[in-house]
């Protein structure tokens, strides 16, 4: 049954929820609150999620209670992931705790924490029916609240999205130049920790969109937009950039810029110049360590820099075609410019992601991306992106944890806004069983970039380790939806569905699984006619085959035999994987490995990785 209004509280302002949910009736708007709407017998968590996808808006009763009530962070976290409309009804005036600061900085609020209570739930009754119509006079009645005083706008007026750069050259070959611009403005905006700046996946996603500006920076949660537009005729460059204020519409600031690429120091002029005009607009304080790392060269050479763009472009679509092909744009950059450490960082990238994916083993790969590793670290120690290669690098592939977290706690000193490198920290704190933290560092990584697929998959892990089971299948399911081929959500999927006794899904999450490695023969099996079981310990002796011709990672082939109920053989798989230095390895406490989480050679490995092996 769908609802208004969830209704999201603690326990102990039991007595203003019940209030407000009273109240808010009377006006004529359905509400879900617990534990009244709870159906008998239904699991807990599960009506809670419930209750929130079928509600419309969803009110916080905020106060110091429900500020440290997990239960309500919780709620709040489903309510922003599916993206309902906020509101927070504040009975104190108290500074918000750093996890739910994460979601409602940028929410609006009513304030009610003068009596009587009900003057207050009446406006209350007021903004719910404004936010629930369709109508056009919405925003009009929306903005007179604010103008009067009963709702306050909660963006951070320092908070900033980059709509993607049109590319306005007759040729549309050039899109990765005009996307290189924006990446590059970007980036330079994202060494500025007094802004908040949201991540480029989830600014790409509004890349061609018909929205409006308002439209946005509400979904992104943020104050203003900077738009942009790139021609190019040669070596000619003609950029524009505007920043506007997304509530009222106002251009802040605007700017043409004209360069020629022979002169390429005049490009990163343009850039540097754009962020910090950025920043003077927005009263965003500048340090001067910031200020160096935003006026930085990379390269004097100019096709140097127009290879790495197309790397990155490449890069980014993080299949074995295009990372092959990034691999040649990067090698090119170096060929143009052998001190370009950048470049040196994107093979290591390339080479880290075929080995996470499986498609190439360790030894293969590994000494290759060391060498690319120590040859960007040797070039410039300091670039933002080779540390946040070291990070991973160290953490995956050397098994260093304490070199690993100081890595990723460099970068983001330098980039505070780099939220795949917050989501990767989270995997780290939740590997090492630091769980409340790898939980605030993945909800930063969802506030800076809310459609990434990529941190939305990592999402999933991380309250998979956590055994939050429905999140996570949640999380998995909509991560998936938006990038089908996206292995460590399915991974997840895999598991719970298992877990679950949904085995026919499980057994096509794990062949997809495996198809997406490459390794899809393995599973062409009569499912229907073998059932499960049998269908599993058929694919473990195919994958046998398999492995003496081509690389399966040993980590992969130890949860197959999991779910295939051989404990022995899995705990086999699972040593070679530590032999290889697989880059699973790191996951003991994955709930897949449950059933043999006890045997001792489990509890060894652990000992000797030194890691909790629960």
């Amino acid at each position: 049954m769908a609802h208004d209004v969830f209704i999201s509280y603690s326990s102990v302002d039991k007595t203003a929820a019940d209030t407000v949910c009273s109240i808010l009736e009377q006006n004529g708007i359905s509400c879900w609150i617990a534990p009244r709407d709870i159906t008998p017998g239904l699991d807990f968590a599960e009506a809670i999620i419930d209750g929130i996808k079928s509600s419309k808006l969803f009110i916080l009763i905020y106060s110091s209670n429900s500020n440290n009530s997990k239960q309500v962070i919780r709620e709040v976290d489903r309510a922003v992931h599916l993206g309902l409309p906020v509101i927070n009804l504040r009975l104190e005036d108290i500074p918000l705790s750093k996890q739910l600061e994460y979601y409602l900085s940028s929410v609006h609020w009513l304030d009610a924490k003068t009596p009587p209570l009900e003057d207050h739930i009446n406006k209350l009754s007021g903004v719910v029916k404004i936010l629930l119509r369709k109508d056009g006079a919405r925003e009009e009645d929306l903005e007179k609240a604010i103008r009067d005083g009963i709702l306050q706008v909660g963006q951070d007026k320092k908070s900033i999205a980059v709509l993607p750069f049109k590319n306005i050259s007759n040729d549309p070959e050039q899109e990765y130049f005009s996307d290189g611009m924006m990446e590059e403005i970007l980036d330079r905006l994202f060494k500025i920790g007094d802004l908040k700046v949201i991540s480029r996946t989830s600014s790409m996603h509004y890349k061609n969109s018909d929205k409006s500006i308002k439209e946005i920076a509400r979904e992104l949660r943020v104050a203003n937009i900077i738009e942009g537009s790139v021609r190019r005729a040669g070596n000619m460059v003609r950029i524009a950039v505007q920043l506007i204020d997304a509530g009222t519409d106002a251009h802040l600031w605007s700017e043409i810029y004209n360069g020629d690429l022979s002169d390429l120091s005049r490009i990163f002029v343009i850039q540097s110049e754009v962020a910090q005009s950025v920043a003077r607009e927005l009263k965003a304080v500048l340090s001067p360590q910031e200020l160096d790392l935003i006026e930085k060269k990379p390269t004097k050479n100019t096709e140097a820099y127009d290879a790495y763009l197309r790397g990155m472009f490449y890069w980014r679509k993080l299949t074995r075609n295009e990372l092959e092909t990034a691999m040649k744009y990067f090698e090119l950059a170096i060929e143009k410019d052998p001190e370009y450490a950048p470049a040196y960082a994107g093979i290591a990238f390339v080479y880290g992601a075929l080995i996470q994916m499986g498609l190439i083993s360790p030894e293969e790969g590994g000494p290759k991306t060391m060498e690319a590793l120590m040859k960007a670290t040797e070039l410039d120690s300091n670039n933002e992106e080779v540390i946040y290669a070291q990070a991973g690098i160290t953490t995956w592939m050397m098994w260093d944890w304490e070199a690993g977290e100081s890595a990723f706690k460099k970068a983001l000193e330098i980039n505070p806004n780099h939220a795949e490198a917050h989501a990767y920290y989270s995997h780290l704190l939740n590997i090492l069983g630091r769980t409340e933290e790898a939980m605030a560092e993945i909800q930063i990584a969802l506030k800076l970039d809310p459609y990434n697929p990529l941190i939305i998959s990592l999402y999933s892990v991380d309250l998979w380790l956590v055994r939050r089971f429905d999140e996570a299948l949640e999380a998995a399911r909509e991560a998936i939806r938006m990038e089908p081929l996206s292995p460590v959500a399915q991974t997840v999927l895999t598991d719970i569905l298992h877990k679950n006794g949904r085995l026919e899904e499980a057994w096509e999450s794990i062949k997809k699984e495996f198809i997406m490695m490459g390794k899809g023969q393995a599973f062409e099996l009569d499912f229907k006619k073998l059932g499960y079981a049998e269908s599993l310990i058929k694919a473990t002796e195919a994958l046998e085959v398999l492995s003496e011709t081509t690389f399966v990672d040993p980590a992969m082939f130890s949860l197959v035999y999991l779910m295939a109920g051989n404990n022995e053989r899995a705990l086999d798989c699972w040593e070679k994987a530590y032999e290889i230095h697989s880059p699973s390895m790191p996951y003991l406490r994955m709930p897949a490995f449950d059933p043999i989480r006890d045997e001792p050679r489990f509890r060894e490995i652990a000992r000797k990785m030194g890691l909790p092996y629960k």
